[in-house]
């Protein structure tokens, strides 16, 4: 079993932006992320955590705005549109799913292209679908596509199953995929034989945010797994969707988590937002 860790592959990233963000700062420009969290969920904060300890390490800033999770739609609001305004801001994440009185509706709907580094508005998710290679992917998503190409997996041709249908990973994950030239099966937790789906498959994607739900029996030797799952199990650890320790026994390659895909998303999230700073100046 070949364990495919994300330190490597953000590493890489990260060297290939040092040289842009001092150029940047020589010019007077921080790269600077607006993080928008409502309430304090342990799966957000654990990230949020990540993301400062990320762009610290690379002399860029995030600010992190945090609303109480009774807060009304036109604080949220406002907020976002506030932010999206403000020119010392280069990039906006909001943390989702929402509390359910909450909508990113109008967010999604208003919200910058080039400010939206995690693409939650339409623009960059109507990229996506053309398959266009503008504007920005989900972090996340791009970071299994980071990880497939750092690797050297193998997409053409192949059958990936795809995990989960949110507008996060699962289904732009899976247009990028295809993109890859992959044959792409996206399933989720009421598929009706999950595990006849995962065993098909040459590559599985684990995105339905269910700790643990792929179980040894839905692996199989020869197949490459990415754990995207960022959940907390009963212990109070994080966890992926895979049950990795019986699952590492079976399959020749898969993710940790974590150590796994989400060091790469903090990175291409930084990448994302030096990016956008990176226009101000052309």
């Amino acid at each position: 079993m070949r364990e495919l860790t994300g330190k490597p592959v953000a590493d890489a990233i990260n060297e290939n932006l040092k040289p842009v963000i001092t150029d940047l700062k020589s010019k007077g420009i921080v790269p600077t992320l607006a993080v928008v969290r409502v309430g304090a969920r342990e799966d957000d904060l654990a990230y949020e955590r990540g993301l400062l300890k990320k762009f610290a390490s690379m002399e860029c800033d995030v600010k992190v705005v945090e609303l109480p999770e009774d807060c009304t739609q036109e604080e949220l609001d406002n907020t976002v549109k506030t932010l999206d305004n403000d020119l010392t801001i280069h990039g906006i994440l909001m943390f989702r799913p929402l509390p359910k009185h909450l909508t990113d509706k109008n967010i999604v709907a208003t919200i910058s292209a080039g400010k939206d580094v995690d693409s939650m508005g339409m623009a960059n998710m109507a990229n996506i679908f053309a398959g266009n290679g503008e504007g920005y992917a989900p972090c996340t998503a791009q970071a299994v596509i980071e990880m497939i190409k750092f690797y050297g997996i193998e997409t053409k041709g192949k059958k990936v199953t795809v995990v989960g249908r949110s507008l996060v990973i699962g289904k732009p994950v899976a247009l990028m995929l295809i993109k890859e030239n992959a044959t792409v099966t996206v399933c989720h937790t009421r598929t009706a034989d999950l595990k006849a789906e995962c065993q098909a498959a040459d590559i599985i994607v684990a995105a339905a945010g269910v700790a643990k739900m792929i179980k040894s029996e839905y692996v199989r030797p020869g197949q490459v797994v990415l754990d995207v799952g960022m959940n907390v199990d009963e212990e109070g650890k994080l966890c992926g969707d895979v049950d990795f320790a019986n699952c590492c026994e079976i399959v020749d390659a898969i993710t940790p988590v974590p150590r796994g895909v989400g060091s790469v998303t903090t990175s291409v999230l930084l990448r994302n937002t030096v990016t956008n700073a990176a226009r101000l100046i052309e």
